[in-house]
């Protein structure tokens, strides 16, 4: 992509669905802000947490119908992807930036990192900051339970995902150590989880993502896959423990901003299509726990 060598003054920054992605442009959006550029933000799940970010001009997310003349008072837009929210966006605005060439790079840095890059070296900021300006609400407690160890066991996807059987015997293992493991899933999926509480585990009952982020805030530790809860915690500086896939996506998708570690299930298995289908059974609840044992070492010593 050619550096940005027009001055930005106001900036349209078009937020996919998806809720790492959005935290993730939030990087954007801050470094911006930091610079003294006028920019309003358009994603639903961003405008969900509007009073986690104060100072940010938030919006709903665009609309086909009305997108044009939405975006017309900017001039600039920039979206991540080439096809989400919007294909072509480009015929919608005369200056369009899409940052996908950051997802594909051959760099071992987080998107965390490669987007705080491309506000410094494409758009040519004077003061770049990785932070996405998420900020507590008042009355929270950092961390507040420190044995509380969020679990996530669900992704966008289900390749993503660790067997559901396998994060509950890990919690009940954490549980057996002195922690206390509470399981966190979106509403529409309670209903598959809520068996875990007939095994004394707790499945978190904590309604819009704003609630979310304040429950995480107060927790001690997260596990879970490859989601953008994942990310969130790591921005809400909560020690994260990621179990990804893939090495490669693991290297540019981890979360990238609090103390982490990430956990490859796929790391012996030869083939694309070998470790697609079987990187979940190749990682053990062993294994997973002595990575969250390497976490809390991690933890300890930052």
């Amino acid at each position: 992509m050619p550096h940005a060598t027009q001055p930005l003054s106001s900036v349209a920054l078009i937020l996919s669905s998806a809720l790492g992605d959005s935290l993730l442009m939030m990087t954007v959006a801050r470094n911006l802000r930091l610079n003294g550029i006028a920019v309003t933000v358009f994603g639903q799940q961003i405008n969900n947490m509007r009073s986690w970010f104060p100072g940010i001009d938030i919006e709903p997310e665009l609309r086909l119908d009305d997108c044009a003349a939405k975006l017309a008072r900017f001039d600039t837009v920039i979206q991540l992807h080439a096809n989400k929210p919007f294909i072509n966006l480009e015929r919608l605005h005369p200056k369009v930036l899409i940052l996908a060439h950051l997802c594909s790079a051959n760099s071992t840095d987080s998107m965390a990192e490669r987007l705080t890059r491309f506000c410094r070296d494409e758009l040519r900021l004077a003061q770049v900051d990785k932070g996405n300006g998420i900020t507590p609400l008042p009355g929270l407690q950092h961390r507040h339970r420190p044995l509380r160890v969020a679990i996530h066991p669900m992704a966008s996807t289900t390749d993503k995902c660790w067997l559901p059987s396998r994060f509950i015997s890990l919690a009940i293992k954490l549980r057996d150590s002195g922690f206390d493991p509470q399981f966190v899933v979106a509403p529409e999926e309670r209903e598959h989880w809520t068996h875990i509480e007939r095994l004394g585990l707790t499945l978190a009952d904590l309604g819009p993502l704003d609630q979310v982020a304040a429950w995480l805030y107060e927790c001690g530790w997260f596990i879970g896959n490859d989601s953008g809860i994942g990310h969130l915690a790591s921005s809400l500086q909560i020690p994260t423990l990621s179990l990804f896939m893939r090495r490669g996506t693991a290297r540019t998708w981890r979360p990238g901003w609090g103390v982490g570690q990430v956990l490859i299930g796929s790391a012996f298995l030869p083939t694309g299509r070998l470790k697609e289908r079987y990187w979940k059974y190749m990682l053990s609840v062993n294994k997973v726990a002595d990575a969250f044992d390497r976490l809390r070492a991690l933890t300890a010593n930052a």
